[in-house]
């Protein structure tokens, strides 16, 4: 048997905003400048990893608001240069919901906090990464849509009208107490 691989943790915080009839989430500039990521970074031994991700948002993005206590997404990140494969380190990265209620000057400067639509952030997300890791964080922002959703908060736009409709039906038969 070979031995198992154990990737270091950090924790993200995903930053929204309810928006009209979507929502919008903050993204923040990585400390080279030159690509959008959400707010992470290290765990903390006395903070639990939802606080440290809350931590984190406030640090990066000036983000303040309420931490979902539990995790909805894993991903892997890459941190690094990829150009040098000696030089990259993969972290397993959990992610955490916040919904901001407001916004302050952010603690580490050059971040540029910005908000961007799910649509928009799944663009910027892309740029300057490798596929595989861009497909990570544009499944971040699909799986915190989905739960946002689920949560009956709003269906999202970027949803086939099929997916919807289904979804729309489920909801009310749940309503009326025919599946528990």
């Amino acid at each position: 048997m070979g031995s198992a691989r154990f990737l270091p943790i950090q924790v993200a915080a995903v930053c929204y905003r309810k928006s009209g009839g979507s929502f919008d989430f903050l993204l923040v500039k990585t400390t080279g400048g030159d690509r959008w990521t959400f707010p992470k970074g290290d765990t903390a031994r006395r903070l639990s990893h939802s606080e440290a991700a809350e931590r984190e948002a406030l640090e990066e993005a000036g983000a303040v608001g309420i931490i979902d206590p539990a995790h909805f997404h894993l991903y892997l990140q890459p941190k690094g240069d990829s150009r040098l494969r000696n030089v990259v380190q993969e972290f397993v990265v959990k992610a955490f919901l916040l919904e901001v209620t407001h916004t302050q000057r952010p603690q580490e400067p050059k971040r540029n906090p910005t908000w961007f639509s799910g649509d928009d952030a799944r663009r910027v997300l892309e740029r300057g990464r490798e596929e595989r890791h861009a497909a990570e964080l544009c499944t971040v922002i699909d799986r915190a849509l989905e739960r946002l959703s689920a949560e009956g908060r709003i269906v999202p736009r970027y949803r086939p009208a099929l997916i919807y409709r289904i979804w729309r039906s489920l909801r009310r038969i749940s309503r009326l107490g025919l599946v528990k």
